[in-house]
């Protein structure tokens, strides 16, 4: 086995057992990143001389005596996450030059974990899209299938752990842009509670909805990462002050889902949904019960409000967090003489038709005689929508439904009709729209291509998801189908 294929958790062993150093493994990853980058372009930039550098920190702070989960593990970062002293773009030409000057709290953790920081994977602008083709520099290819998009926004972090590229990833999730491109993808990806993990450094799309997360090649990696990234942060007021469980410890408790009761909402198996799609989905919670889960037909009424509740909420929030690049305090500026040219110019030239397209809805949603019919109006159906999921997980631990509608689509096809871009998020931004977490995992395979199996729980259930995944992934073998060589 080459030392770029292994789990977080199996480079750790080995690790520990001195069968290998950082140095080594971090090699491999390069070296594979070396091979297949220029097909599969997960990465926005690639740090090899840090990565190294970081490395041999590791094995030397190994050789002190020092164990942590992620000491010496080669991790890629979204970049829409603030690296200190490595150019952040956010996908956009606007940032394209931008060295921030202090690292975002989920990145602070995971340099004291010891992980090393292979580079910045690949995102939609600002983190809007779902394929990954709104990137200012470069669309990314899925690993399965060089033709077909990866997801997005997350598409680069998805991508490099399909193709061995990092062991693990971070990726960012404002309305499914984790668990849509692992489902895509065939990896891992879990979209923390939120407030559960720090949004201190991340480059806002939609405060109320945003939250980070990791990608990664099992259940068990998820688990752990999640573990590193989570707590309270006094630099984020939305964090929520609830102390951090051993995640890894009671995802392994029991060895089967007796007493288990699971939710399968009828809103998710509507038209529209893939009929092989649906067909491994209904596999996956046969298996399910198979492992002693108790399997409930539930309903979350207002679902198909979800799509234009969160595009009305979401832009509205774009709106607001973008106007900060407008050629003055940092970003691109274009010399437009005066100070409304400037705006204009710095804004026309730095800024994509996508982002562009959102920030003239958002603002459309908030402006005068508009504001009660459109942005109040969503706000007060996200409220059902959150009441909705309160009131199902009275009745079930868990929800289990379809990631996405589809498997990953070819590059192009839905450039040009934004609307049905937009609806393969429906089966994942009404989790944001709550603020409940859910997870992705590898399900399936329809024509080749990866299905992605979500699971559901109520805010701060990330336990109960991952126990539920982890059964479920040891139970079958998805998870170890790597896509052909790029």
């Amino acid at each position: 086995m080459e030392l770029y294929s292994l789990t977080i958790h199996e480079a750790q062993a080995k690790l520990r057992q001195g069968e290998i150093s950082s140095v080594e493994l971090t090699e491999s990853v390069l070296a594979r990143i070396g091979a297949i980058e220029d097909k599969v372009r997960a990465y926005i930039s690639l740090q090899p001389d840090l990565a190294l550098q970081m490395a041999r920190s590791a094995d030397e702070r190994r050789a002190n005596g020092e164990d942590k989960p992620l000491l010496g593990i080669p991790i890629g970062i979204k970049d829409a996450i603030i690296t200190q002293g490595v150019t952040t773009t956010a996908g956009s030409k606007m940032l394209e030059n931008f060295v921030p000057p202090f690292d975002a709290t989920a990145v602070t953790k995971l340099r004291q974990a010891g992980a090393v920081f292979i580079g910045k994977t690949n995102t939609d602008e600002f983190t809007m899209g779902s394929s990954t083709e709104h990137s200012a520099f470069h669309p990314t290819s899925n690993p399965w299938d060089l033709r077909c998009v990866p997801g997005g926004s997350s598409g680069g972090s998805a991508a490099a752990v399909a193709a061995d590229e990092a062991l693990a990833t971070l990726g960012t999730d404002t309305g499914g842009s984790i668990r849509q491109p692992a489902s895509f993808c065939g990896v891992v990806g879990l979209k923390p509670t939120y407030g559960r993990v720090s949004r201190y450094g991340l480059i806002a799309h939609g405060s109320s909805l945003d939250q980070i997360g990791p990608l990664t090649k099992d259940v068990e990696d998820a688990a752990i990462l999640l573990g590193q990234l989570a707590g309270q942060d006094p630099r984020d007021a939305t964090t929520l002050p609830a102390p951090v469980p051993n995640y890894v410890a009671e995802m392994k408790e029991g060895t089967d889902l007796k007493g288990v009761k699971v939710g399968v909402p009828q809103e998710y198996f509507i038209e529209g949904l893939d009929a092989n799609v649906e067909k491994a989905i209904r596999a996956a919670i046969n298996q399910l019960a198979d492992l002693g889960a108790e399997i409930v037909e539930i309903s979350l009424p207002h679902t198909r409000y979800g799509i234009p509740v969160y595009y009305l909420v979401a832009t509205a929030e774009v709106s607001a967090n973008l106007s900060r690049y407008d050629g003055v305090r940092y970003g691109l500026r274009a010399d437009g003489g005066d100070m409304w040219n400037t705006f204009r110019q710095s804004r026309e030239a730095g800024l994509g038709a996508e982002v562009k397209r959102r920030i003239m809805l958002g603002t459309y949603a908030l402006s005068a005689g508009y504001y009660d019919a459109y942005y109040l109006k969503a706000q007060q159906v996200r409220a059902l929508l959150r009441q909705d999921f309160e009131q199902a997980f009275e009745q079930v631990q868990v929800i289990v439904c379809p990631t996405t509608p589809t498997v990953a689509f070819e590059m192009g096809s839905k450039m040009n009709d934004p609307l049905k871009m937009y609806l393969e998020d429906i089966f994942t931004v009404t989790l944001n729209l709550a603020g409940v977490c859910g997870l992705s995992l590898p399900c399936g395979l329809v024509n080749g291509m990866p299905v992605g199996l979500q699971i559901v729980g109520p805010a701060l259930g990330e336990s109960a998801i991952l126990q539920v995944a982890y059964q479920y992934e040891q139970s079958t073998a998805w998870h170890a189908q790597k896509p052909p060589h790029p």
